[in-house]
């Protein structure tokens, strides 16, 4: 694969949610009061993946962190079968939460007495990863290879779930959706301008 196709996947792989340069993740927020959260995104990136964006950033020769590089923030650990892991955790106010972001993109707003809406726009996320992008046959059947089977899970959390639109757990104490990257990257997804779930904290 050369680097020209591989700089192609990797500007695919940049969410509006900051998840960049990954084939599995998960964002899993908690709600612990009408303050703050508990956020925890983890990154599952395979070998042949890992391996070529190692390559690809080793020939850019930055000094410096570049915009899409995987784990720039977090913890990286690089298993035995050469995937790569990377966890980005964050505890405390609303406004400090950006999961390895430069701003913010899930947002916590009020919704009445010891509620909590927490959303994430999904708007931005689909123009980001390329939906609209017109792809040559190569560069198609190459992200069919590497994204089928993989995908983005958000889950929001807290006291109780009192109104979303993602799917609801059998407790009512979280929200959860399961995007496929390859139904996102070909725009066949359909999802609403933004994932919500109104959480009751107290």
């Amino acid at each position: 694969m050369g680097l020209q196709s591989a700089g192609r996947l990797a500007g695919i792989l940049v969410l509006a949610a900051g998840l960049a340069g990954c084939l599995d993740a998960k964002v899993d927020i908690a709600v612990t009061s009408p303050t703050t959260a508990r956020a925890v995104m983890t990154q599952e990136m395979g070998a042949d993946f890992y391996a070529m964006i190692k390559t690809n950033a080793a020939e850019a020769k930055s000094d410096t962190a570049a915009d899409g590089e995987f784990c720039a923030t977090g913890t990286l650990t690089e298993n035995a079968d050469g995937s790569a892991t990377c966890v980005i955790i964050e505890n405390g106010p609303f406004a400090e939460l950006t999961l390895g972001n430069e701003k913010k993109t899930v947002t916590f707003t009020p919704a009445g007495p010891g509620l909590v809406r927490v959303a994430l726009p999904t708007v931005e996320m689909k123009g980001e990863i390329g939906v609209d992008d017109a792809m040559d046959e190569e560069t198609r059947q190459m992200i069919e290879a590497i994204f089928t089977g993989h995908a983005i899970t958000l889950r929001f959390s807290g006291r109780e779930v009192t109104d979303t639109n993602m799917a609801l757990s059998p407790d009512r104490t979280a929200a959860e959706q399961v995007i496929p990257f390859l139904d996102l990257i070909n725009g066949t997804v359909a999802l609403p301008d933004e994932l919500y779930a109104v959480v009751r904290v107290q």
